[in-house]
Order: C-alpha cells, then structure tokens, then sequence
C-alpha cells in the first residue's frame, strides 16, 4: 500500500512509467500544453490509497489511451525534481514545490495502433519510440537528472 510518508516533504506523489517497446526503444510523447519541443514518457499522480504499481497502469490507460503493458520492476528509490518557480506559482495551489517519482519500467504487450492519444483528457499531440540514450535531452531541463537516474536504473531492460 502506497504511504504518503515515503514521499519527501513539499512533493507531490507521483508515478512515472517507462513504457518498453519494440527493439527495447521506449515510448515518449510530445506534451499537448506547450509550445516548447517538449517530449517526456508517461507520468501522473498517485491516487490516496493507490499502490504505485496500481496507479502505473491506471495512468498508462488514461495518458496513452492502454493499458497493455507488463510490469517489469518498480525502481527502488522516489526520483525528485523541483518546478521552475514561475509553474511551481500555477499549478497544484501552490502545494508542491516539485514532484517524487516512483518509476514502473513496463513491457509493451500491444501493437502501436492500441496506442490512442485520444484520451477524454489528452496529454500528448504525437508520439514515438526513442532510444533511452535519448530521454534525457529530449525532457526539459527541470526534469533532466530524473530521466538520467531513471535511464541508469533500468538500463538491463533498455537499449
């Protein structure tokens, strides 16, 4: 069961899901809400109450519109990052300062046209399968040392 106690202080309780596909490439979108070149895998809040595990596959089928997925691992640890003061000022009241992850590293059981970006709240405008050596220069800079923790942690799994 999910505690908000293992979350660090001021940090919003989040899941993030490295979704692995065909030739152990992984799934990133290009986010919908900026006109930044921003790209980033699947990520979403831990519901109270919510394992991580549960809440991986919960917000795979809400972001990606599937949830044909495999849980490989969980990572072992909660991966931090800060917002950059002026969205930290917009978003979630003022709550969080950032959000801790907790990483699902998930084999992609489907075919690409199970992927649906057309979710009742859509998140991304495209998608692609890149090479985790990529991930980190294609999220913004905020997120960067998150996506290298994460490409080191599941690194058996990806390319």
């Amino acid at each position: 069961m999910f505690r908000s106690a293992n979350v660090p202080p001021g940090y919003r309780p989040n899941v993030g899901m490295m979704l692995i596909g065909p030739d152990r490439r992984v799934f990133v979108g290009q986010r919908l809400d900026t006109r930044m070149d921003a790209w980033q895998m699947p990520q979403g809040g831990i519901d109270r109450g919510e394992t991580p595990e549960r809440a991986a596959l919960r917000e795979l089928a809400e972001e990606i519109g599937t949830a044909k997925a495999e849980l490989l691992r969980m990572s072992a640890d909660w991966f931090a990052y800060d917002l950059p003061t002026e969205l930290a000022r917009t978003m979630w009241k003022c709550r969080y300062r950032g959000q801790a992850q907790k990483w699902a590293a998930l084999r992609f059981t489907g075919v690409d046209d199970d992927i649906r970006l057309d979710t009742a709240h859509p998140e991304f405008r495209s998608w692609r399968w890149a090479r985790a050596s990529e991930l980190p220069s294609l999220i913004v800079p905020f997120k960067r040392d998150v996506y290298s923790a994460v490409v080191r942690e599941f690194a058996d799994l990806v390319d």
